[in-house]
This record gives C-alpha cells, structure tokens and sequence, in this order.
C-alpha cells in the first residue's frame, strides 16, 4: 500500500506541475501558484517545483524569491542548467559579478546544447556581465535553433547592435517583424539602426498603434520609435508628439518617489562636506581607476571611447560595484538604490576597505591593462566615497548645455534607470538637483575631478583629447582622434553614435522644441540654471 500510495503521489505531483506550467504560460500565476504550494506540500524536495516557483517570480517582478528558487534547485539537482543560468542572470542583474561568474560558468557546463532558451539566457548574462562577444555565439544559438521565436531574434539583434554590426542585426530584425509585424520593440531598434529616408516605417508603425491595443511598455517601443524618424525627417512637431505620447506611456509603468530623491540630495549636501573628506583615513592608492559621471546623454559614451583608445586603457562599461559595495557594506537593503538613509549609513565606511572591494569586486571586468574606465554616470552621487576610497584615481565629469542635456534625456527610452527621464518637470527638477549638487562638490573638492564640456569637445576633438590625457596622465596617440574606428562593444543608449566621428548636430538640438520645453526651461530658468 505504501508503495502505492508514493507512485500515486508523484503522479499527482507530475500532474499538477504540468498544469503550473501551463498556467504560467498563459499568465494565469495565482493558479501556477497554487500548484507549487500543494506539490511542494507533498515533495518539499522536487527541483521542478522549486524552479517553477523561481519563473513564478520572475513573472511578478520578485527577484528575491527567485533567487533563493533557484538557488534550491541547484543545491537538490547540480546539473539544472537552467537553474544556474536563471540564478547567474539574476546576480549579475544585482551587481554580484563573482557570484554570477560562478553560477554562469555552471550553467556553460551542465547545459546539453539543445535548449535554445537557456542559451538565450547563457546570452543575457555575459551581455550584463559585458562580454558581447561571448554573448554573441549563444545568441546566435539560440536565434539559429528556434528561428521562429522572435524574442530570441530580437536579443540577438541587440547584442550585435552594441558589436557595431548593425546590417546583421537590421536582418534579425526584419526576420522578427516577419514573424508577426506587432513586435513593438523590434520597431524601435530598428528605427535606431539609421537615418529615416521616407515615411515606409513610420507609417508601419502608425498603423500598428491604431489596430492594435498595446500595453504601455510596447506603446513606448513605437512612439519612441516614431519620434526617432520624424527627427530624422525633419518633422519637429511630429518628433515631439512621439516622444511625449511614449515618455507618458513609459511614466505610466515606473515608481518615481521625487520626494524621497529630493531628501537623498539634500542629505548628501548636508552631510559630506570638506571637513568629512579630510577626517577620513587613508583610502586605497591604486592608480588605476578612471571615472566617467555626470548625466545621462551628455557625452559620457563619447569620452570613454576618445579615453579607451588608447593602448593604456581599458574600457569597463557601466559598473554598479561601487554603489553595490557601499550598500552591502552598510547591510542596506531597501528596495531604493538612492535614499538618505544610505548615506547616512555610509558616512563611516572605512575608505580603504571600500577602495579593496571595489578593486576586488571588479577584477574580472578590467582587463589587463594599466588603467580602466568605470563609466557608471551617476557615480556622481558616490563622488566624496570615490575621493576617500580611491584617492588616485581620476573623476571626469561631463558637462552640456542643460537644455540639451534634459531634451536628450526627455527622448531616450531608457531601461530602468531613470524613471525621472519621462516627464519635462520632473526631468527639470532633477536635473536642478544633480546641477546644485555638482556646483557643491566642486567648491568643496576643489581640483579633484575635471570638467569636460560636451560641446568642446566635439566642436575641436584633438584639444579636449589632449586635456583630458594629460589630466589622467597618459601620453598622446593618434587613435583617441580615431575612437570610432574601435571594434569594442558599446552597451548603452549610443551604440550606434559613437561608431560615427565626433559631430555637433545634437549641439543646439533643443531651439527645435523650445516652445514645447517650455515647462522645463521655466523651471532651469527659475533655479538659475540657465539666464536666457
């Protein structure tokens, strides 16, 4: 009876996975949930379940609770792929390189070669963990086993995007749109790739939002999408309709607590001052790091490219360690990235253990050379952290007219970094904000970063080149004029730019839509921040 009554349980079990998996599949996770409470009532210990409950989270947005699944699949079945490749994407995500290394390099090992999903997510974690190259050949992969998924096309697109092989990923593109032509994001990209001739496209897409009742976060796809190629054209009202239409539907899926980020400013103001930095113990003296900040679209991609042309200097990408070392060494774990209470908390880290982490933390993703560029822009938040921890290292802040900064801002789909970015006085305010808090760090730490101005540098490219190598020390080479010959992925929203010369036709760009700034510029004007 006993054995009969096990083999009946695990038919039950199997059953009622199968039914959780399917209703996952349609969305429908109350009952996918309800399945694995009562599997895991009767086989607490069956990995299927538990990876089930972490695909469960990842649905509704728990990275926690998906973590810790996956996590207990791998410890009952060590060689679940999926479940280490799942695990690996969601530590990178979280900033944990080394972690996410580790359950990566499991998920290479243990995955058979024919699931083409797990290759795809294989794909997204060495994207996140910057290696696009490698990210490339499990990509291509995927998209060549399941051509008939358009996710998969549609990742593989983008990553050759960030490879500058932007004639391949308009062909993967177009292979998406053909299987079902409501692929709002494979519209975007491909609005991104080059210049608009004629209304083929935008008319696409106009019909595209007419027939068809989109979510928000697709809606954003395609007026983004829109306002690229009306810019293109030339059609300025049109341009700007499109992009106010997607940053509303974009606003409409984010959480922005302004409030809360005004508090975060005022505390950094109040409480790291001069007096703070020179109290500070020694920090770590490695000389190797250089540090790109600032806003969003002001130049910061271009400079690194000038900067990671020469033979001296490697280029990291965007790293979260900083900030994530500082938050685990503080033990805080609040849902907000930014708050006060975690500057508070970080006003007694010891400065050279925060330099040893970050130095630690970052060893895989440096390269081997002399020097490396972290090109985070909000780093400029961490600034006094930067200058205690690492005090050799180099600061260079970028600086545009404030018009064009919030205007470039204001038409960038961006991921999640910016909720702020999405509507004209919330991007105005915050921008006054970061303006008020760059002025305080430059009178407080006189000297210890450099200004570089956006449109000097694109207005004569060979002096601010030589500015900037003679601040960090480095001898001149000819290929800083020639970055945009390098074949080194570009992971951020100017991929395709920065493989062009440098240029000045984004310099002045706002004059377009001054009357429709105008909420912005009322607020830069009554802050000081512009005079005309």
């Amino acid at each position: 009876m006993k054995k009969t009554a096990a083999t009946g349980q695990q038919i039950d079990a199997r059953e009622l996975l199968a039914r959780g998996f399917r209703a996952l599949s349609r969305g429908k996770l109350d009952e996918a949930s309800t399945c694995c409470k009562l599997v895991l009532t009767r086989q607490p210990e069956l990995a299927p379940a538990h990876f089930l409950v972490g695909l469960i989270a990842l649905a509704t947005g728990d990275r926690g609770i998906a973590t810790s699944a996956f996590g207990t699949v791998t410890t009952i079945e060590p060689g679940h792929a999926a479940a280490w490749a799942h695990l690996a994407k969601l530590l990178a995500e979280g900033g944990q390189v080394n972690r996410a290394d580790v359950a990566l390099q499991s998920a290479v090992s243990c995955e058979s070669g024919d699931i083409p999903a797990i290759h795809d997510v294989i794909g997204t974690t060495y994207t996140l963990l910057g290696e696009h190259r490698t990210a490339d050949e499990w990509y291509r992969r995927a998209a060549a086993a399941e051509p008939g998924n358009p996710a998969f096309r549609i990742n593989y697109a983008n990553n050759l995007v960030y490879l500058g092989e932007t004639a391949q990923a308009a062909t993967e593109l177009s292979a998406a749109l053909a299987l079902g032509r409501a692929n709002a994001q494979a519209h975007w990209l491909l609005s991104g790739l080059d210049k608009a001739r004629d209304r083929t496209h935008i008319d696409e897409m106009q019909a595209l939002l007419a027939e068809h009742s989109l979510p928000p976060r697709a809606r954003a796809f395609v007026y983004y999408g829109l306002g690229k190629e009306f810019e293109d054209l030339g059609q300025w009202d049109q341009a700007f309709s499109a992009f106010a239409q997607g940053a509303q539907a974009r606003r409409s899926t984010l959480q922005y607590d302004e409030p809360r980020e005004t508090a975060t400013f005022d505390t950094l103001g109040e409480l790291y001052t001069s007096q703070w930095l020179a109290a500070r113990p020694p920090g770590c003296d490695d000389t190797s790091p250089i540090f790109i900040v600032g806003q969003p679209r002001t130049g910061t991609t271009l400079v690194e490219r000038i900067i990671t042309a020469h033979s001296q200097v490697h280029s990291a990408g965007e790293l979260q360690q900083f900030g994530n070392c500082i938050r685990r060494m503080t033990d805080y774990d609040q849902q907000e990235r930014f708050s006060p209470e975690l500057f508070r908390k970080a006003l007694a880290i010891d400065p050279a253990a925060l330099g040893q982490q970050y130095l630690l933390r970052t060893t895989r993703l440096r390269g081997q050379l002399p020097r490396f560029v972290d090109k985070l822009p909000y780093n400029y938040l961490f600034l006094p952290h930067i200058l205690a921890a690492l005090p050799n290292a180099r600061v260079i802040h970028l600086v545009r007219d404030p018009r064009d900064a919030c205007f470039s801002v204001f038409k960038q789909l961006f991921a999640d970094a910016y909720p702020h970015s999405y509507s004209l006085e919330e991007m105005a305010r915050h921008f006054v904000r970061y303006y008020r808090l760059m002025a305080l760090w430059r009178e407080r730490f006189p000297g210890r970063f450099l200004d570089v101005h956006y449109e000097d540098v694109v207005v004569d490219l060979q002096h601010n080149a030589r500015r900037m190598l003679g601040y960090l020390d480095l001898p001149w080479e000819d290929a800083c004029v020639e970055f945009h010959r390098q074949d080194a992925a570009v992971s951020t929203a100017s991929a395709v730019q920065v493989r062009e010369p440098a240029h000045t036709r984004s310099v002045g760009r706002w004059r377009r839509y001054e009357r429709q700034l105008a909420p912005a510029l009322e607020i830069l004007r009554s802050a000081g921040v512009i005079t005309e």
